[in-house]
């Protein structure tokens, strides 16, 4: 088949019928357009190389047929068994001969579909970035591992002009010139200005490399620098006649000098180390030890005991990881201290709280069978996140396992401008700048992985190499390994690796695509490189995307082009995109997505650090929620100016608008340089820090860096041994259907892919098929057409980490229609689990698949232990709510949340990390999904009753929370990458990242969550998007179930969608998360048709024509703006519920010790408030009492220290307050 690029195999001027490398859904949708019956084109196909597919229309339907080469080059229509094909020399033969009716085709070949002709792409460098694409590197040194073989060199002299300027001398100037000498001329001036042009560039480069030298001349050659001097002044006033002369002079010079400096700097150095003999030599540097690091925090006041209340709650947890040991202390008055000492084991699990931020529970092992949970309040929620790094240091470094459950990976990426870097990038590589940063206390902590992505760097490949290997020794004290480097042009990947993991990392891989003109520039496109690392796979991308404001579509096709073409990971995978060939797939680079916004207005935005609104038209963001491109990838919130287009040398000062011979061009400041993700359900990764510097200022973008927290599994050895039949395990199916977008109505297979299989294995074809709508198919498979999997090992240790790849292929093509990704650890169990998915095919979402399936794993084989990725989990915030208290009350309440927060640790430690996030893991408590409920097919613009005309705010996920679980600050913008049965996934400081309108697993049908015990993998849930089918897909019934209940549910009957004149619509506000209300969260008063976990159509019909809702309260840890801005409101849930009166006893009070605005408690605010009143300073009320100071007899002993912590800094309000107390004294 033929590639992007090069010669078409039908010549030069191919049939326009021939599509060459269409996509198959592209060819679907062209000869629906055309509608005729007999319409027809040649495309590859997308199974064979070297194959074509002959696509025909009739009645509606297409229908396609391969056509084969055979071992003498012959075409054939592909026949049934036992028909004699039909051979021909070319396509053009074949064609012509179906031309003619009757020749066993389902409709004579009548009308030709042409290709669409692309229009000449302008040259994607004319944006300002270079006025020429760059050249190659000059270097031809070899990188370190696994470089490509292939080299740009060839399209050298056509990129640098050279051979143009030389052939118009040879076909026109040479003419003149040979005139001249005939007429009695000594010199050839025609000639010599050509050789003057083609020698500009490197005049100016000569220049560079004198005034490079001229410092090294001056050091150890003072004869030679003075000749250098000279030669530079001279240049700058020279031109015309003399400047071949000149050139030719600095070349010499420059001989002369390379030749020399090396030996007299040798000797001057030699003379300098005679006296110095007697220094001692230096010392070899090791790993730099961690130190201990102490953090002032204070206890959950609400949580400690009746009689602490009031007094001083402050606490220092000093964390000595080398030493494997927590120290907790209290501090007292008089200076007094008390303290206990945890050892690494004794510390069972670290619980971090989703709706205060900087909260976090520590679960201490008091006995062997008792455990305590204090809850601390940390200065910020940065200051949190640094201490649960630094106690999964302590506790990796102290494991008793031999391989790693997690890595620490560190990614860079940055548009050097063609410029070479400084020499201090240390802001770069130790995350420090603008947006989510590192902590102080862990910046310097090295990771496990760096991966250096850079775009226009014409530094040489060792050389670069060289530089960040010596960058990463001066901040790490280590000398990481190179992995592999890979350099299309100016555009590099280079990855380290700790060399305590060299070993570790194993099939490596590397990989580049051209994107620039016509796809054969490589000035423009990607270079990827991929590896294992033990059992885990990782693929990383480094692209540079076609630029200019206006040329989204260009830059939308680059990144199809090269998730099509950059050949990576597994070759066994080749049904399957990079996208889903690795467990994670990190993407990086200059993607170019510009913001469609008037300059002023986004400057205006900028100088007030408003992003949000610049967000919104982010051509990137907008592009991926219309799934245009980056389908079902994860970005962190971005919180740090646009990095692009700076003046060089300046971070203050945008520079944008440029001159060019078309007249004035405007390059709008944009987040250009990007990091996104996708990684497999139901697996671990957490972003610590997105940002960029804003100390480098070399080039005309910023550096932008990542940081990532990743699970990691090790190459699996059975203790047991291979398994017996009747230790067997096994992977059984009871049924699959999928919705698959096509206007075929051929038969279908599946093809199952995974590490755990001994090979790939295939499915019977469908048994059951239908279709309510011509662009849409529905294929079903029962038991009997599905195969049973064995896995090669049957330990459920092994099982939970595995992933099992589908791709639905079809019978007359073996072309796929779709691959999807599942997770195994929600499957495991002796009864089946359910699953829901999407299909995805060449970047594009092409349908859903759900199913039913379990994995049988025998008793034997049961074992399994905590991960360390597990041991942090994420608070489901569901404890005992209580109104506002009074002193009295407080002494029974804090009993009951103890015992609640007591039994709650204990469930977290046990059974909930058997079975992770059981509501959300276990598909069955969603059963009213979106393939029953009509709701689901409503936002795509179908008519279905009057739902069609319903706002998109209106509609309720499939399905509701669990009682009791809120939804977190950000609707929806914290869906997971991938479908599958996969919890959703929060990062480590509680702000969710942001996937774009994901549809995915069961869960997704709107169910909501946070992960509980292990569920540190998954972190807190939130709201869910709508899950939306393909377009135009018609609805299903609605079960019988629901129907039943439809009249036991209600007292009086309500229509299915009520008239739109009865709904009160809420005020809008796009920021905060709605939160159901108690009647979606336990379902529908116990009628029977429905679980607590549904939320049905009928339960909406109810819903809409109730009265209005005001709009929920601002979580305090909320971003300012929604992630998911395509969906709009439709990622919130429906209904909002009113603001909230009860609050959670462990958790509002810490909310407001850090300057929370509202506060529900009233404990002694009588006194204390009447007192402030009498003074006029009533304003402090709130922060001295939940600071503990709730009474006045506790208040004669407060400090001027206390007073500030509690908000009160104006020292004129701090003295009478001080007075006043010595007074009642």
């Amino acid at each position: 088949m033929a590639g992007g690029g090069g010669v078409s195999p039908l010549g030069l001027a191919p049939p326009l019928w021939y599509h060459r490398d269409l996509s198959r859904a592209a060819a679907e949708e062209l000869l629906a357009r055309a509608g005729r019956d007999g319409s027809f084109l040649v495309r590859d196909s997308e199974s064979v190389n070297g194959a074509y597919a002959l696509c025909v229309l009739f009645q509606k339907h297409v229908h396609t047929y391969r056509v084969l080469p055979d071992e003498e080059g012959f075409l054939a229509v592909q026949t049934s068994q036992g028909v004699q094909p039909k051979r021909f020399k070319s396509l053009p033969e074949l064609v012509l001969l179906y031309l003619q009716p009757s020749q066993g085709l389902v409709s004579t070949l009548l009308y030709p579909v042409d290709r669409e002709e692309s229009i000449p792409e302008d040259r994607d460098y004319s944006d300002g970035e270079d006025e020429k694409p760059p050249l190659p590197p000059r270097s031809a040194s070899t990188p370190p591992t696994g470089s490509s073989p292939e080299t740009p060199t060839d399209s050298a002299p056509a990129a640098n002009g050279l051979s143009t300027i030389s052939h118009e001398y040879l076909k026109g100037s040479y003419a003149l010139d040979l005139q001249a000498v005939k007429q009695g001329a000594s010199s050839l001036p025609h000639l010599n200005k050509t050789l003057v042009s083609s020698c500009k560039r490197l005049n100016g480069e000569v220049d560079k490399v004198l005034s490079g030298l001229e410092i090294l001349s001056k050091v150890f050659d003072q004869q030679s620098a003075f000749i250098v001097s000279k030669m530079i002044q001279q240049s700058v006033n020279q031109g015309g006649d003399q400047e071949l002369e000149n050139l030719v002079t600095k070349l010499a010079i420059l001989k002369d000098l390379l030749s020399s400096i090396e030996k007299k700097a040798l000797k001057a150095v030699q003379d300098m180390s005679l006296s110095t003999l007697s220094s001692p030599p230096p010392l070899t540097r090791h790993s730099k030890t961690i130190p201990v690091q102490a953090f002032e925090v204070k206890l959950d006041v609400y949580l400690a005991d009746l009689t602490k209340i009031g007094k001083s709650q402050k606490h220092s947890l000093s964390v000595d990881v080398e030493g494997g040991k927590l120290v907790v202390m209290k501090k007292m008055k008089d200076n007094q201290e008390d303290w206990n000492t945890f050892t690494h084991h004794k510390i069972r699990q670290l619980i971090k709280s989703q709706r205060v931020q900087n909260k976090l529970g520590i679960v201490f092992e008091k006995d062997k069978e008792k455990s305590q949970r204090k809850d601390f309040i940390f200065a910020s929620a940065k200051k949190r996140e640094a201490f649960c790094q630094l106690l999964q240091l302590m506790k990796n470094k102290h494991s008793n396992q031999d391989e790693p459950d997690m890595i620490s990976i560190y990614i860079g990426t940055w548009n050097m401008g063609s410029v070479p870097s400084p020499k201090a990038v240390g802001s770069w590589l130790l995350c420090r700048g603008l947006g989510k940063t590192l902590d102080e206390m862990t910046v310097t902590i090295p990771h496990d992985l760096y991966v250096f992505g850079t775009q226009e760097n014409s530094v040489c490949d060792r050389e670069w190499v060289d530089s960040l290997r010596t960058a990463l020794k001066e901040h790490t004290e280590l000398d990481y390994k190179p992995i592999a480097v890979q350099t299309l042009w100016n555009i590099k990947i280079a990855v380290l690796v700790k060399p305590e993991h060299e070993n570790r990392i194993s099939h490596v891989g590397v990989s580049s695509v051209k994107t620039g003109i016509a796809n054969t520039l490589g000035n423009k496109g990607a270079v990827g490189v991929s590896f294992m690392f033990n059992g885990t796979s990782f693929g990383f991308v480094n692209c540079h995307l076609t630029s200019g404001n206006e040329k989204i579509g260009r830059r939308n096709q680059n990144y199809l082009d090269i998730l099509r073409l950059l050949s990576l990971g597994d070759k066994q995978l080749s049904s399957f995109d990079i996208s889903l060939r690795f467990t994670h797939l990190f993407w990086l680079g200059d993607l170019n997505y510009r913001l469609d916004m008037d300059i002023q207005e986004i400057l205006n935005y900028i100088n007030r650090k408003e992003f949000d609104p610049l967000l919104k038209v982010d051509q990137l963001n907008l592009e991926r929620e219309k799934n245009k491109v980056f389908l079902r990838f994860a970005e962190e919130e971005i919180s740090y100016p646009p990095t692009y287009r700076y003046e060089r040398g300046s971070r203050d000062t945008y520079v944008w608008q440029k001159q060019k011979a078309t007249g004035m061009r405007t390059n709008v400041p944009s987040w250009c340089d990007r990091i996104l993700w996708k990684s497999y359900p139901e697996t671990h990764i957490v972003c610590n820090s997105y940002g960029c510097t804003d100390d480098v200022v070399t080039s005309d973008h910023s550096p932008v860096f990542g940081t990532f927290e990743v699970g990691v599994t090790s190459q699996f050895v059975s203790k047991k041994g291979l398994p017996k039949s009747s230790e067997q395990a096994y992977i059984e199916f009871e049924n699959i259907e999928a919705i698959v977008k096509t206007a075929s109505r051929t038969k279908f297979f599946i093809e199952f892919y995974s590490t755990c299989l001994e090979e790939f294995k295939k499915s019977y074809e469908n048994d059951s098929q239908s279709s309510d709508n011509i662009n849409f198919l529905r294929v079903g498979w029962t038991n009997k057409q599905l195969t049973t999997l064995k896995p090669l090992l049957s330990e459920i240790e092994y099982l939970q980490d595995q992933h099992l790849l589908l791709t639905v292929k079809s019978l007359d093509g073996y072309e796929s229609y779709g691959e999807c990704v599942l997770a195994l650890k929600s499957m495991i169990g002796s009864t089946a689990q359910q699953f829901h998915t999407y299909l995805s095919h060449r970047g594009e979402e092409t349908g859903n698949i759900r199913g039913s399936m379990r994995v049988r794993v025998p008793a034997e084989r049961m074992g399994t232990r905590e991960r360390l990725y597990e041991w942090i989990s994420v608070d489901k915030d569901t404890h005992v709510l209580v109104p506002s208290l009074t002193r009295k009350d407080v002494g029974a309440e804090l009993g009951k949340v103890s015992e609640e927060v007591e039994r709650s640790t204990k469930e977290e430690g046990t059974a909930a990390r058997a079975k992770q996030d059981s509501a959300e893991g276990d598909p069955s408590t969603c059963k009213n999904n979106s393939y029953n409920n009509p709701a689901y097919y409503i936002l795509e613009g179908v008519p279905n009753q009057s739902a069609a005309s319903l706002s998109s705010e209106l509609l309720p996920t499939s399905c509701s929370p669990p009682a009791g679980k809120a939804l977190p600050p950000g609707g929806g913008r914290g869906m997971p990458p991938s479908g599958s049965s996969q919890p959703r996934r929060h990062n480590s400081a509680g702000h969710p990242v942001r996937p774009i309108s994901e549809e995915g697993s069961q869960e997704d049908d709107g169910s909501v969550g946070v992960g509980s015990g292990g569920g540190a993998a998954h972190g807190g849930g939130v709201g869910g998007t709508l899950n939306r089918p393909p377009p135009d897909f018609p609805p299903s019934p609605l079960p019988k179930g629901v129907l039943e209940m439809a009249n036991t549910s209600f007292s009086k009957p309500r229509p299915l969608y009520p008239d739109l004149a009865e709904v009160k619509i809420p005020t809008a506000n796009p920021s905060p998360a709605f939160v159901l209300g108690e009647g979606f969260r336990r379902g529908a008063g116990g009628a029977g048709g429905l679980d607590d976990q549904s939320c049905s159509v009928l339960q909406m019909a109810r819903t809409l024509s109730e009265s209005e809702y005001p709009p929920p309260p601002r979580a305090p840890s909320a971003h300012p703006h929604l992630r998911g801005q395509g969906l709009g409101d439709a990622c919130r849930t429906f209904p909002p519920r009113a603001p909230i009166t009860e609050s959670i006893a462990e958790d509002l009070p810490e909310e407001a010790l850090w300057g929370s605005s509202s506060s529900s408690l009233s404990v002694g605010e009588s006194s204390v408030g009447e007192w402030l009143q009498s003074l006029g300073l009533e304003r402090y009320e709130e922060g001295l009492l939940h600071n503990g100071w709730d009474d006045l007899e506790f208040l004669s002993d407060i400090t001027e220290e206390d007073l500030e912590e509690a908000g009160v800094l104006d020292p004129s309000h701090k003295r009478i307050l001080l007075e006043s107390l010595r007074q009642q004294k």
